[in-house]
């Protein structure tokens, strides 16, 4: 039929498919999230007006620094993102498009997503206690710890609640704060042993350490070069891997002396 009709024609014909191909994926809901900066919280202080730290059974020091977990906010699982939205999200340096599977579990309804992350939370929450207490070489049974973030879930707080865990009952080890009185941010999800692990999203994180007055951002060593392609020149980015390393590095930055790793 195509070799009766003129070439215009036969053109706008054979075009038809790939136009309206073009027009199902520009309103087709396609699997990918969108990212920023989050909210930021000083475990040292308060959140929904309860402190996030809350320490029984041994004293605990006051603190003038600040020791601020970084979060994202992502469209939800159930979010419709369009191809309109990918075009204009890609080249902002406030947002991030990534798969949706690789901020939600594939399959999983929101409330089951839900109920995972307040799982992931409890439990990094749980390892955050016993490490900080195995650094400071005190299994008294009589300290109980009480962490809360809020409606943040997931573990990627776990490093940072180990640091106030400390700060709170020993500081520097010397009678000082750990922070030094700096505004310090963090990311990295931690173990019982004390091993810090990678966590997503750092470089939204990163903006939103600086936009909250942060100074310093503690990031796991495998996600260093991510964190300096959107950290500012001002902000001091401290590759971290284990709680030991972390505490020693702040010690250091607080003395103004002593190695520092840097990205």
């Amino acid at each position: 039929m195509l070799n009766r009709l003129s070439r215009p024609v036969a053109l706008v014909v054979c075009a038809l498919p790939v136009i309206a191909l073009a027009a199902i994926t520009a309103f087709a809901p396609l699997p990918f999230s969108v990212a920023q900066p989050g909210p930021t919280t000083n475990v040292l202080g308060a959140s929904d007006g309860k402190p996030v730290i809350e320490i029984s059974g041994a004293p605990t020091r006051d603190t003038k620094g600040q020791l601020r977990a970084v979060t994202i906010l992502a469209t939800g699982p159930d979010a419709s993102i369009h191809l309109s939205d990918v075009l204009s999200d890609w080249f902002a340096t406030d947002r991030a498009v990534m798969p949706k599977d690789a901020v939600y579990p594939a399959g999983d309804s929101t409330e089951e997503i839900e109920r995972h992350n307040k799982d992931e939370m409890k439990g990094s929450q749980d390892a955050a206690t016993e490490a900080a207490l195995a650094y400071l070489g005190d299994q008294d049974k009589d300290i109980k710890v009480t962490l809360q973030l809020g409606d943040v879930g997931g573990p990627s707080a776990g490093l940072l609640f180990s640091l106030g865990i400390i700060d709170l009952l020993d500081g520097d080890g010397s009678g000082g704060e750990l922070t030094g009185g700096r505004s310090i941010a963090g990311t990295g999800t931690i173990d019982a042993k004390g091993t810090v692990g990678a966590v997503g999203g750092v470089s939204m994180k990163v903006q939103a350490a600086d936009r909250d007055g942060a100074t310093v951002f503690l990031v796991p060593k495998a996600e260093c070069s991510e964190a300096k392609a959107s950290a500012p020149k001002s902000m001091r980015l401290i590759p971290v891997s284990t709680l030991d390393g972390t505490v020693t590095a702040l010690t250091h930055l607080k003395k103004g002396s002593g190695a520092i790793p840097s990205c």
